[in-house]
């Protein structure tokens, strides 16, 4: 498929089929961007000689990476299907670094913030610096969690590469992936602190900086700061449903004997590295509440 404009710029988007995938459509379409998309029966690019090849055929000026394997409902189907998660999440990063790399083509690749755990010790947020500390090296993390720190690690000296971390995405829009649909259909949910990511920001976000031509790298792409579970339910009541009454977990420890099979990236994510290249993303409680005042609710979820 192909959306033709007046701009000098062709992006091929892998994965667009998908939340993240169709949320970079739908802006590229928006943008008049002209834009290939692929599926994987159209051309296995989990191999690097396939993807090379198209690219060559396709030439496009970059490549949007939304690809990956994130398990259905949730992480927790990971620790089931971990061949498709290890190909999905750590081993395509690397292929289409090849790729790129040899056909000389920009590209960015939709990475994820649950590779930390918590917060500094004096509370601030984990940088693009900091190594990760929910990971397989930690022995600490879920499956999904430790694949995509080892797609990371794969892309660590890549050149004129995006690597864009994304947090726990939410949109206005109802949905299964959408985080708030989740907090509003969950039986009972677990009290934590996180950094989250509206998701129409997100994609916008990441586009800028590439349109921007801001200096390649990893970013934090969340709304700057950090919310509770607690503090969004509330948010919830206040602008949804007041009549909602919300249960929780007692502590981590109970959540993960009723509800889970596998550890959860409870993390905050410091945004500064992204605001100072000039892109900027509302603060996380006006995104929200701007959520909760435009929400949509589906026929069917």
């Amino acid at each position: 498929m192909k959306v033709r404009c007046a701009h000098n710029e062709k992006v091929l988007l892998l994965g667009a089929s998908g939340y993240v995938g169709s949320a970079f459509l739908r802006l590229l379409k928006l943008e008049r961007i002209e834009v290939v998309t692929l599926s994987r029966s159209d051309v296995n690019y989990y191999e690097a000689a396939a993807l090379t090849e198209l690219i060559r055929q396709i030439r496009p000026t970059f490549l949007i990476n939304a690809a990956g394997y994130t398990g259905k409902p949730n992480v927790d189907a990971c620790e089931v299907h971990r061949s498709d998660c290890l190909l999905g999440n750590a081993a395509l990063p690397g292929v289409i670094r090849q790729a790129c790399e040899s056909t000389d083509l920009p590209w960015g690749h939709v990475s994820s913030g649950c590779i930390y755990q918590g917060t500094h010790s004096d509370g601030s947020g984990f940088s693009e610096q900091d190594p990760a500390n929910f990971d397989f090296r930690h022995n600490n993390c879920s499956f999904y969690s430790g694949c995509k720190a080892l797609g990371e690690e794969l892309l660590e000296g890549a050149q004129q590469v995006y690597l864009w971390r994304l947090r726990i995405p939410f949109s206005h829009l109802d949905s299964p992936r959408n985080y708030l649909s989740k907090l509003l259909r969950y039986e009972r949910l677990l009290e934590a602190r996180n950094s989250v990511s509206n998701l129409e920001e997100f994609v916008s976000a990441c586009w800028a900086c590439w349109s921007q031509r801001i200096p390649y790298g990893k970013y934090n792409v969340t709304n700057p700061g950090s919310i509770t579970t607690g503090q969004i339910v509330q948010l919830i009541q206040q602008h949804l449903c007041p009549e909602k009454r919300f249960q929780f977990f007692s502590d981590e420890a109970d959540f993960m004997t009723k509800a889970a099979k596998t550890p959860r990236s409870n993390c905050v994510l410091d945004t500064s590295k992204l605001e100072a290249a000039g892109i900027y993303m509302p603060a996380v409680q006006d995104s929200i509440i701007a959520s909760l005042k435009a929400w949509t609710w589906a026929d069917s979820i």
